[in-house]
């Protein structure tokens, strides 16, 4: 066991939350801040994507000893299901046989964890902003410094998981030598909510996620337990189909009715929903270093916030604190240690999922539909039954694995370039399953 150290995590969200829970079983005294209101005192905001949680996840969150209990929370995804305008629906499988995504509620996620943090002895302290921290004393500062009310709290180490836009980092942001970037694509996103069948079924299949790809935009819904779909819809800010574009219920309407017929009037309170719910932006924040000596960390969003089309954020973020955790057995009440190797380990990890969450996006709206796609990944499919030992695909090495996302990432772009060259052969359509196909492919990889 290490020393009990005094510690602040600033923000509760899902990151924070389990961090503080993990610090706790370490026997650590935690408190947590956040300048938020209590999640579980609140309504759901209207800007919430639903949660994929995927490995990586569920890996931190066995560590913890909570994975069956959030389980209970969960809906396992076996597939895609791709609505495409004038063509019936159709599936395509995720991973093997049993391998899903599972869909849970960002909202009803954090109040568990909450609830679990708090009964093993966690200390929140909601409505309390952070306004300043002193990074070699580990000092927090809380309140209202203009006002002259504040208070100021002493730590011994002190974690920032107050998200993309951190007020840690931001104070970290000010020593010399510290490298910031953050970069908004020109999509945000809007929640809309189709709701449960009378008798509380699903209106869609339950076990897939849903996809309406429409090129530079499209619509995903993923199921709750309550047999409602959490909706969003992912449309650029500006442009002939965007966000500026609809400004009145009328022109949502038709929006509506021209790209998403066949749901279009499932989605409970539509144009009210769509007008009333905010339109959110989408960041990519990528920083180094991650620590401030033995005194300071950044954990999850704070340090390397992606888009949300791999589903991998709060999974990234869970494996943050898996890492952690691997590097206290492994150096106990070296801090300084701890914190040299989690921020070396994990900034190219960090890096590749960023860009695999943005490639993938362009995958999922744009490429899900095209045929040439299609018939890529049923080569691929079809080559990983017959060679597991030579090919896994590239969303399986993300989702259905714990091997670094950098090694994915680089594994995934040798095997584009193969994939890229048997597109290529004359006639493949015809012959696409064929031995001559199968032998290129295996040449190429040996190669």
């Amino acid at each position: 066991m290490q020393h009990s150290k005094n510690i602040a995590v600033v923000g509760s969200g899902l990151v924070g939350s389990l961090l503080a829970l993990h610090l706790k079983q370490k026997g650590h005294n935690v408190t947590v801040f956040d300048r938020r209101p209590d999640v579980r005192m609140v309504e759901f905001s209207g800007r919430s994507i639903n949660l994929a949680m995927s490995n990586r996840g569920w890996k931190a969150l066995r560590q913890a000893g909570i994975e069956e209990e959030v389980r209970k929370l969960a809906i396992p995804l076996y597939q895609r299901a791709m609505h495409v305008n004038s063509s019936p629906v159709y599936f395509q499988k995720y991973g093997k046989e049993g391998e899903a995504i599972y869909s849970i509620s960002r909202g009803v996620l954090n109040r568990k964890m909450i609830d679990l943090a708090e009964a093993a002895g966690v200390e929140f302290r909601f409505e309390e902003k952070v306004w300043d921290v002193d990074l070699s004393e580990a000092k927090l500062f809380t309140g209202d410094s203009e006002k002259g009310e504040w208070k100021e709290y002493d730590f011994d180490l002190i974690f920032g998981a107050d998200g993309a836009f951190s007020r840690v980092r931001h104070k970290m942001q000010r020593q010399s030598r510290f490298n910031y970037s953050q970069h908004f694509i020109d999509v945000g996103y809007k929640e809309l909510r189709i709701p449960a069948n009378a008798d509380g079924s699903h209106k869609l299949d339950r076990n897939s996620f849903h996809i309406w790809p429409r090129g530079e935009f499209m619509l995903i819904a993923m199921p709750n337990l309550d047999g409602s779909f959490t909706c969003t819809l992912f449309l650029p800010f500006e442009g002939e189909h965007s966000f500026e574009r609809l400004t009145t219920e009328a022109e949502a309407e038709k929006f509506f009715s021209e790209h998403f017929p066949d749901i279009k009037d499932e989605i409970s309170n539509l144009t009210r929903d769509f007008f009333r719910n905010p339109t959110s932006a989408l960041v990519t924040v990528k920083c180094f270093p991650w620590t401030y000596y033995d005194k300071i960390a950044l954990v999850g969003d704070a340090a390397h916030a992606v888009v949300p089309f791999y589903g991998q954020g709060m999974n990234a973020g869970f494996e943050d604190i898996s890492e952690l955790g691997r590097l206290e057995e492994e150096h106990v009440d070296d801090w300084e240690a701890i914190f040299r190797e989690y921020q070396t380990l994990r900034k190219p990890n960090a890096d590749a999922i960023a860009e695999l969450s943005y490639r993938n996006f362009l995958e999922m709206s744009s490429k899900t539909a095209d045929p040439d796609f299609l018939l890529r990944k049923k080569i691929e499919k079809k080559f990983a039954a017959k060679h597991p030992d030579l090919w896994k695909p590239l969303y399986s090495r993300v989702t259905f694995s714990d091997k670094p996302y950098a090694e994915a990432l680089k594994i995934g772009e040798e095997q584009a370039a193969i994939m890229d060259e048997v597109m290529a052969l004359p006639n493949i359509a015809e012959k696409w399953d064929s031995e001559e196909v199968e032998q290129k492919m295996i040449s190429l990889l040996k190669g």
